[in-house]
């Protein structure tokens, strides 16, 4: 589970409640009428806005939130390498005794593809296109989310303008104002609070990730190509490294043991 989702949702509701201790009750805030139309509102207006296919889905997405995101560049690049010394050492035929061993799927395909002797261009046709649906696949995802944290705060309005109707039908009666007025805003409250707290955070996190996803796909099909092309293993670490964004991370992989050496290098030293 990704602690970081976990301990920021929990730290925000502390927020939340702290301050309405310091300024009230917490029973002020909790009103079911209020709650039902925003919950139940938001949920309606997602089933009606998309078909039951992607809405079995959704489970599964907010599941994928809080989940703890997999993807390790370093580790990534390290593979590559290990495969591109293989290659260039036995042959790209080579490879097809390690295609077992790899459980990235993305990877897997891309060396399978060049065991099957195809050319750089229909490698990398293959692999953008993968790229190009997981985008679009997790495009469609995240626009539900992006969809219920407009309707939450949209359903508190609506809440919010039902209850200052019935306020003002109640005009002839002072006392009732102000609790009425109360009562209306509560259902604001729980519309913002939910866009703000849940849906807009979460929907962020799934598009980080999904570019996260992305990236480490096109290193893979960087490193692919360059090893359907030949290039030499301590080449193809150094142009990897560059897919890597964050500085501790390059100074981490650039420490890792460089490849191994060619034979003809060896000799060459050697002579020297």
């Amino acid at each position: 589970m990704e602690k970081t989702t976990v301990i920021g949702i929990s730290v925000g509701i502390a927020c939340v409640c702290v301050t309405i201790f310091l300024g009230g009750s917490i029973t002020s805030f909790l009103h079911l009428p209020s709650a039902f139309i925003v919950f139940g509102g938001t949920i309606a207006a997602t089933v009606v806005a998309y078909p039951a296919k992607r809405l079995k889905n959704l489970t599964k997405i907010f599941k994928l939130a809080f989940q703890k995101d997999e993807v390790d560049i370093q580790e990534d690049i390290e593979l590559v390498v290990n495969i591109a010394n293989i290659a260039r050492r036995e042959g790209l035929l080579a490879l097809e005794g390690e295609i077992e061993g790899i459980d990235n799927d993305f990877l897997k395909k891309g060396v399978m593809l060049i065991v099957d002797g195809a050319d750089t261009e229909l490698i990398k046709s293959v692999l953008q296109t993968e790229i190009y649906f997981l985008q679009e696949r997790h495009g469609q995802n995240q626009q539900m989310i992006g969809s219920m944290d407009g309707y939450a705060p949209a359903f508190g309005m609506i809440g919010t303008l039902i209850g200052l109707i019935n306020m003002l039908k109640n005009l002839n009666d002072p006392g009732s104002l102000g609790p009425g007025m109360s009562t209306a805003l509560i259902t604001t409250f729980y519309g913002t609070l939910l866009s703000n707290m849940f849906f807009s955070p979460l929907g962020r996190k799934l598009k980080a990730r999904t570019e996260n996803e992305c990236l480490q796909k096109e290193m893979l099909m960087e490193g692919l190509l360059s090893i359907q092309d030949g290039e030499n293993p301590r080449i193809i670490r150094e142009k990897l490294i560059s897919f890597v964004s964050r500085s501790d991370d390059k100074k981490e992989v650039s420490e890792k043991p460089e490849v191994m050496p060619e034979p003809n290098e060896v000799s060459d030293e050697l002579e020297e």
